[in-house]
């Protein structure tokens, strides 16, 4: 079973995701901010990290630059989720290694296609 971790901060899409990928068949670790997520990362690397941008105490971008200092050999894809669609949040995560943007709100059927194929 594939691992999972989610790092969001809304109760209600953290519920969606949830449900939708253990019905998928995944092993799923829910986090509520970058600090949570980096930590449970470098307790246990995931197969998957799909992050949200707007979070407190830590973003998903500030966590993301982390990561990709931290662990330049990283072989996990991240999956960045946000409604700003603005072309600097498309930028950055373009520019790291194995990162990819979803524009919320997401389709939970496209996101299970998207991380099968991962």
């Amino acid at each position: 079973m594939r691992r999972v971790i989610v790092v969001e901060d809304e109760p209600h899409l953290t519920r969606l995701l949830k449900q939708a990928l253990t019905r998928g068949g995944y092993d799923v670790q829910l986090c509520l901010n970058g600090l949570e997520g980096l930590k449970a990362i470098r307790d246990q690397a995931p197969d998957i990290l799909i992050t949200d941008i707007q979070m407190p105490k830590m973003t998903g971008k500030e966590m993301c630059k982390a990561l990709h200092e931290e662990m330049p050999g990283r072989t996990f894809p991240i999956f960045v989720m946000s409604s700003m669609v603005d072309r600097e949040h498309r930028e950055w995560s373009s520019q790291m290694k194995n990162v990819y943007f979803l524009e919320k709100p997401l389709s939970m059927r496209v996101l299970l296609d998207r991380l099968d194929s991962a």
